[in-house]
């Protein structure tokens, strides 16, 4: 499980396609950290450990599922990727829970400088009734748990505070840039539990 409060922002130094995998090599100051088997959220991703390849770089793999549900299979060398490890058991819940399975991709629609802050607008097709927002709610974004607002049935805005824009990839992010969303668990969990009593 994450809380959706970003560690480090890693760079995508390689890529090895497998078949229809992608071995991701990732250069960050966690990897001297890291150990093979251990979870990582990358940009909202849950990838496991595969090997670590010195100090600097690991490597994860991600597969067909993932790389169709998520934006990994759209970057290149030199990215930068928002990273978290798994919640240690007496950490403080900082975020929200993240579960690290990215729902579905979203669109950047607008980016608007508020003088201190920035206003980050996204769009997305939703695909499932779980796939829900509500105002002041929760969302995560390319692995940041963020508070959505000005929502509508498939577009929400975010406010994006300065040290969040400084230390994750979000000062990287341009208008029709393409970012991975999680929608909310508890939410999903009432969407379900009600779908369920109404038809029967």
């Amino acid at each position: 499980m994450f809380t959706g409060i970003i560690e480090n922002v890693g760079e995508l130094v390689n890529i090895v396609s497998e078949g229809e995998n992608k071995h991701l090599e990732i250069s960050s100051s966690l990897a001297s950290e890291l150990k093979v088997d251990q979870s990582v959220s990358h940009n909202g991703v849950c990838l496991t450990v595969t090997e670590v390849l010195g100090t600097t770089t690991y490597r994860v793999t991600a597969i067909q599922e993932t790389l169709k549900r998520s934006n990994l299979g759209k970057l290149s060398n030199g990215t930068k990727i928002n990273l978290e490890r798994c919640m240690s058991a007496n950490g403080r819940f900082d975020g929200h829970i993240v579960q690290g399975h990215v729902d579905l991709t979203a669109t950047c629609t607008e980016i608007e400088d508020q003088a201190g802050s920035w206003l980050f607008r996204f769009s997305y097709e939703p695909t499932s009734p779980d796939q829900l927002l509500v105002e002041k709610g929760s969302v995560t974004i390319n692995g940041v748990s963020l508070t959505c607002f000005d929502i509508t049935d498939s577009s929400f805005a975010v406010a994006i505070i300065p040290y969040t824009y400084q230390y994750t990839n979000f000062n990287q992010l341009e208008i029709g840039g393409t970012v991975n969303l999680e929608f909310d668990i508890i939410g999903k969990y009432i969407s379900r539990i009600v779908g369920n009593q109404t038809t029967t």
